[in-house]
């Protein structure tokens, strides 16, 4: 277990002293505090270096460091450790050793190497070689080059000719950096990207393979990628950028943050950033060089990136999913039952939506089973969702399908689409919410808010706090996409469900807290449904 001090995540920064404030140990603990962890910091080198050159690196020894690192481990243990600057062999060999032992006594502990090597003033950090750098890069989970960096460290040479580097994509580098040093996360960042309109970020990330069980799989899977686009911003207050984005990750994987959804949120703390310094930037007219501006943590659509991958591309031209035909009601309480024991017996109480979720049973029995539950609810106002089974859903004239991120790829979103069958879908965090809105789908669902007996969700539990983040990523009412309804899905009850809808998310769904109403509260499930519908509604009971 971490330990942390008042709840902090505690992350250590080993890099060097930037005198003129932008990047380096500085731009580490502005970042680290901006986002609520805590941060301790063992500088490597005093640099020498202004907005317009680099002077002299003046490297502490190691005995400084190694000191520092046993008093602060007993105490404050971190959670992760970011790297940056390291300015010759005796600290690269005395870092790979303390990562070799540290990692033994901390499980869970995550490092990041923001690598560092040419000044953006110009001039030469160190002179490290690729040959004394591979024992600590074996030792690496996350590594965070641009595109020049991505070139050195697999041993190419770099041109800034845009012909001669079209032989090298950023997926290429990056696959290269994680099967040549096993680097589990690898993070081309594309501010160096010839695209003169937008930045796009590539990761390569290995499932599962970080620390604590970060992707709920029981096996390593081969590696998965995530690319991020956001507008390309010329502010010229980015010094400090690079450091900034590792150390914003680290904040939010030692907040407990998947991979993705760490990507996502340290891309757009940076556009968030860059922003923040634009109106200034142009009153100088992008002359001066100035420290990157760390400002708050992201929470605003505006800021947050466009997620690029097969999926989004293959359905680029995809009309927008028919809407729940509401009539300005609210989703309001979304059921999600097995059989057709519970679909019969929630029908009359004039639901507007259930989710018919069958598992484990013949094809046979299941193609039987959705055609009598959708026979069953045409008499009623109920909008039946069918859960997963796209085919069936469409075949039998079913209202809806909802569709698990497990199943999506598989699912044929053009024939749903043409079918005029309402889509809902599955997303579990700030990624895969930004994905799933792009497809426009009817309704999206956000969870487990909490932590649920019908599935596990270790790793992927969201709480209050991230579904207000969450529902903050929708396009706002002016703009050209209607903001899209969410359900709020896992684990709530109806102790739970008031805290739920001060979120303001337009419905909650439940399992247990139906059927299992009798056992659980001493009432009947159309007693639970009655209570539910009174928190959604703000109206008070007593339990």
């Amino acid at each position: 277990m971490i330990k942390t001090i008042n709840n902090k995540p505690i992350i250590w920064t080993i890099s060097g002293s930037d005198c003129s404030g932008g990047a380096g140990i500085a731009a580490d603990i502005k970042t680290g505090h901006s986002l609520g962890v805590e941060v301790c910091q063992l500088i490597t080198a005093n640099t020498v270096q202004s907005s317009q050159q680099l002077l002299w690196i003046n490297p502490v020894d190691v005995d400084v460091l190694s000191q520092q690192a046993q008093i602060l481990l007993a105490d404050k243990p971190p959670s992760v450790i970011k790297i940056g600057l390291l300015a010759n062999i005796e600290q690269v060999q005395w870092l790979t050793a303390l990562l070799q032992d540290y990692k033994k006594q901390l499980p869970e502990l995550l490092c990041i190497y923001d690598t560092v090597g040419q000044a953006s003033v110009g001039g030469c950090f160190n002179t490290l070689t690729l040959a004394q750098l591979t024992p600590l890069l074996q030792q690496i989970d996350i590594i965070t080059p641009n595109f020049i960096e991505a070139h050195s460290l697999n041993g190419y040479e770099y041109s800034a000719d845009k012909l001669a580097c079209q032989a090298v994509t950023a997926a290429q580098l990056a696959k290269a950096l994680h099967q040549r040093f096993a680097i589990n996360s690898v993070i081309i960042k594309g501010g160096h990207g010839e695209d003169k309109h937008s930045a796009i970020d590539y990761c390569l990330h290995q499932l599962n393979a970080l620390p604590g069980k970060q992707d709920n799989q029981d096996k390593i899977q081969e590696p998965i990628s995530y690319q991020l686009s956001a507008k390309r911003l010329a502010s010229s207050f980015s010094h400090g950028g690079g450091c900034t984005f590792a150390s914003a990750l680290g904040a939010f994987l030692a907040q407990g943050y998947l991979m993705r959804d760490a990507f996502t949120l340290a891309k757009a703390y940076i556009s968030q950033g860059f922003s923040a310094s634009m109106a200034l930037s142009q009153n100088r007219g992008h002359q001066y060089y100035g420290a990157f501006e760390q400002t708050a943590w992201p929470t605003q659509a505006q800021y947050f990136p466009q997620v690029i991958d097969e999926l989004s591309q293959q359905y680029k031209a995809l009309p927008a999913f028919n809407s729940l035909d509401l009539n300005g009601e609210k989703l309001g309480l979304y059921p999600v039952i097995d059989s057709l024991y519970w679909l019969e017996r929630l029908l009359p109480l004039g639901l507007n939506l259930i989710q018919l979720r069958v598992k484990n049973v013949s094809d046979d029995e299941l193609e039987n089973i959705i055609k009598t539950a959708v026979n069953l609810a045409k008499p009623y106002k109920t909008r039946l969702f069918i859960n997963d089974y796209w085919e069936l859903a469409i075949k039998h004239g079913a209202y809806g399908v909802h569709i698990g991120q497990e199943d999506l790829q598989a699912a044929d979103l053009a024939a749903i689409q043409a079918s005029g069958t309402r889509l809902g879908i599955s997303t579990h965090g700030c990624y895969e919410f930004l994905l799933a809105q792009q497809l426009q789908p009817s309704y999206l669902a956000i969870g487990a808010i909490f932590p649920t007996k019908t599935k596990d969700m270790t790793g992927q539990i969201q709480g209050l706090d991230n579904l207000k983040q969450v529902l903050a990523l929708r396009p706002k009412a002016s703009e050209k996409i209607a903001p899209i309804p969410v359900v709020a899905i896992g684990g709530i009850n109806l102790e739970r469900a008031p805290k739920v809808v001060t979120t303001g998310v337009e419905s909650i769904a439940v399992v247990t807290a139906i059927t299992e109403a009798e056992s659980t509260y001493g009432i009947t499930s159309e007693q639970a449904v009655d209570r539910l519908i009174f928190i959604i509604n703000g109206i008070s009971y007593k339990l």
